[in-house]
C-alpha cells in the first residue's frame, strides 16, 4: 500500500476531533454524545499528546484562551454541571490530566487499575507495597470513613491544611484519581474562591463499575482502549500507546497485534512526511483503498 497522504490523515482527525467547520459541539447533549462516540477524550488539549479534547471540539483547533469570557469556556460549565450526574466519568486519569471517559468505556480503564473489588483493602496493599504515599492513604481513608467532602473540608479533616502541605495534598488528589480510587462528584461553594471540588471514593459513587470490570481481562482491556485511540486519531505508533496509557512496549505491541487479528488495524504502514511505522485504523485504510 502507498504511504497514507498526510493531508488525508489531517482531514480524518479534523472530523474525528470535531474541529472542522460545521462539526463543532454546540450544547451539552452534543458534548455527551461526543464522549460516547470517542470513548475517552481530554478536557483540555495536552501538549505532545494527540487526542480529541472537549475544548477543541467546542472552540476549534486553537490554544486554550486566557480570557475567561472566551466562548470556548462554555465547556467548563458543562463539565462542572455534569459532575456527579453519571453522564460520563471525569477525573485526572491519562497522564494525570483531566480526562472524560464514557460510561461504556470506564470499565476497561478500571480493569487495568490496581483495584480488585475491595475498596477497604486495595489501597492498603498499595501503601504496603510503597506505591501509595502516606498523604494519599490519609486522604482516601478520610473519604472512606466520612463520605463525600469538598476539598477544603477534606484538607482539614486529613490534617493537610497547612501551606506547607499544599503540594502534597494536591499530589495526593491527583494520584488517587489516576488510580481510580477517588473522583470529583460536584462543586462546592467553599474556600477563598468559593469554588472547590467535592470528592468521593470511586467504589461508592460508581459501585457498578467494580462488577462491570470484573470479567474484563487486562489484555482485552488494552485491545479495546488501543482500538478506541486508533479510531479517534486514525493512525498510531507503539510509542503513542506507551506515552498515553503508560503501558510497556510489549503490552502496546500485543494490543496492536490483537487488533490486527480482527482486521481493525492495518500495518505497519508509512505516513507521508512522518517517520516510523504506523498502524492505521481500518476505516481510514479502507477509505484510502476505495476512495
Amino acid at each position: 500500500m502507498q504511504p497514507i497522504p498526510l493531508d488525508v490523515l489531517k482531514v480524518y482527525r479534523a472530523r474525528s476531533f470535531r474541529t472542522a467547520p460545521g462539526l463543532r459541539i454546540q450544547n451539552i447533549n452534543e458534548a455527551i454524545a461526543f464522549v460516547n462516540e470517542r470513548g475517552f477524550i481530554y478536557f483540555w488539549p495536552i501538549r505532545d499528546i494527540l487526542l480529541p479534547s472537549l475544548w477543541a471540539a467546542v472552540a476549534g483547533d486553537r490554544p486554550v484562551a486566557d480570557a475567561h469570557d472566551d466562548p470556548g469556556h462554555v465547556s467548563w460549565g458543562w463539565k462542572d454541571s455534569l459532575l456527579g450526574k453519571k453522564s460520563w466519568y471525569y477525573g485526572k486519569i491519562l497522564r494525570q490530566k483531566a480526562t472524560i471517559i464514557s460510561l461504556e468505556t470506564a470499565p476497561y480503564f478500571y480493569a487495568l487499575s490496581e483495584n480488585y473489588g475491595a475498596p477497604e483493602e486495595d489501597y492498603q496493599a498499595l501503601y504496603q507495597q510503597g506505591r501509595l504515599t502516606a498523604e494519599s492513604k490519609t486522604v482516601y481513608e478520610t473519604l472512606l470513613d466520612n463520605g463525600p467532602m469538598d476539598s477544603v473540608a477534606l484538607r482539614r479533616a486529613a490534617r493537610l491544611s497547612s501551606k506547607e502541605s499544599d503540594s502534597r495534598f494536591n499530589r495526593a488528589l491527583t494520584d488517587l484519581q489516576s488510580r481510580f480510587l477517588i473522583l470529583p462528584i460536584g462543586v462546592a461553594d467553599a474556600g477563598a474562591w468559593h469554588y472547590a471540588f467535592t470528592y468521593d471514593i470511586v467504589a461508592r459513587h460508581f459501585p457498578e463499575l467494580l462488577e462491570q470490570a470484573r470479567f474484563i481481562g487486562e489484555r482485552q482491556a488494552r485491545q479495546h482502549l488501543a482500538g478506541l485511540l486508533a479510531r479517534s486519531v486514525g493512525a498510531v505508533q507503539v510509542r503513542d500507546l506507551v506515552r498515553l496509557f503508560g503501558w510497556s512496549p510489549q503490552d502496546a505491541l500485543q494490543a496492536i497485534a490483537d487488533l490486527q487479528k480482527h482486521a481493525l488495524l492495518i500495518g505497519p504502514l508509512s505516513v507521508e512526511s512522518l517517520k516510523g511505522d504506523w498502524y492505521v485504523d481500518q476505516s481510514l485504510a479502507v477509505s484510502e483503498t476505495h476512495p
